[in-house]
């Protein structure tokens, strides 16, 4: 099934699907699933969470709202992609399940070469910002994307490394938000050189939860991941489990046992990371992995006949016993199939409408565990 381009109705509705509260891309993969279309989704949405339990209505952004929000990102120069087309990354698309609307903002294709991030800590040592600079300066110069984070210390260090051969700046907040104040200026060359890409709606600001997002992107769009300078507690590492979790490799520069910023990048080598001392050691690596980007892969979110044809008083028998099943522990779909005996497509629908009602969340890793409703 080849990558094509939505009708201009249906992008509306498959950003006003994207943006509605409670669907998330496990949530959004599922609707696409048993609905078919974004379209048919929407039409579905209010009658599932009120299904699920749900005491106030779910609403999404109106058509005029979407719309406004696609032609506000086109009047800065930014366009918005959606998971099933073409011009969408397609090593981003590979991940399970991957964002289903980026914004992006800048010339370069990021389908056209592979990708390498670069993610390290804020207060980076001076070592460590040099080093992270010019191993970005090499991997360009090789024909290397650099993806990074546009933070302070080594994601700054690593943009500015690979401005004039390609790089990457994947935002928490919209594309048009600027953070640190400091990096303006590289803010503004990376959109005219490169690519600013977010998964956050135009004009937002980040919150703590928004940078897992953002992380997950950064390792999502590159083939593999280099760590410099880490503490234990890092968004890097994050982004390095992310990484490997993504089936992406994962590498690490050794730093000095007494500095704490390299005790996370250590740590990784100590678990398997592959240790890195240069450019040719992340292009060694690369080089084994490389596969072809123009290759087209299926579109992420498609239609699922299995789950298409389950009845609502099917949904109905079982909605609460998988409820009660469920914890501030995670457990898998998997588990609930087999605790009730249900078929796993027919699980999937409940959970669905538990999700929507906002008494069920997808946990990391795809499993499910019980949430409080939303009141909004």
């Amino acid at each position: 099934m080849n990558r094509e381009a939505l009708s201009p109705s249906e992008r509306t509705a498959w950003l006003r699907l994207a943006r509605t509260p409670q669907v998330g891309p496990v949530t959004f993969a599922k609707l696409i699933a048993r609905f078919g279309t974004a379209s048919e989704a929407l039409d579905a949405l209010p009658d599932l969470a009120r299904r699920g339990g749900r005491s106030t209505p779910l609403t999404s952004p109106s058509r005029e709202e979407a719309e406004a929000e696609l032609e506000a990102t086109e009047e800065i120069g930014g366009k918005i992609l959606m998971a099933c087309e073409p011009d969408y990354p397609a090593r981003l698309a590979e991940i399970d399940p991957p964002p289903p609307v980026i914004s992006v903002m800048g010339p370069l294709n990021p389908n056209e070469r592979t990708s390498c991030a670069i993610v390290g800590a804020r207060n980076a040592s001076a070592v460590g910002v040099r080093f992270a600079r010019e191993l970005a300066q090499g991997l360009a110069d090789a024909g290397v994307i650099v993806v990074s984070g546009l933070a302070r210390g080594i994601d700054g260090a690593a943009h500015n490394g690979s401005l004039n051969g390609g790089t990457i700046a994947v935002l928490a907040g919209g594309i048009d938000h600027i953070y640190p104040p400091e990096h303006a200026e590289l803010h503004r060359e990376i959109a005219r050189r490169g690519l600013i890409v977010s998964e956050s709606r135009l004009g937002m600001s980040p919150t703590a939860r928004d940078f897992p997002r953002r992380n997950r992107l950064i390792s999502g769009l590159s083939l593999g991941t280099v760590v410099v300078e880490a503490a234990m507690r890092s968004g890097s590492l994050i982004t390095a489990r992310l990484a490997a979790e993504q089936g992406r490799e994962v590498m690490a520069v050794p730093g000095s046992p007494l500095d704490p910023r390299a005790k996370g990048s250590n740590r990784l080598i100590r678990d398997g990371a592959a240790l890195v001392e240069g450019v040719d050691d992340v292009l060694d690596i690369l080089g084994g992995l490389r596969r072809d980007a123009a290759e087209p892969s299926p579109p992420p979110y498609s239609p699922d006949p299995d789950l298409a044809g389950i009845a609502d008083d099917d949904i109905d028998n079982i909605r609460e016993r998988i409820a009660d099943l469920l914890s501030p522990s995670p457990v898998s779909a998997d588990e609930l199939s087999r605790q009730t005996g249900a078929p796993a497509g027919l699980v999937m629908a409940a959970l669905l409408e538990l999700e929507l009602a906002g008494r069920a969340e997808v946990a990391p890793g795809g499993q499910v565990r019980a949430a409080y409703p939303d009141p909004s």
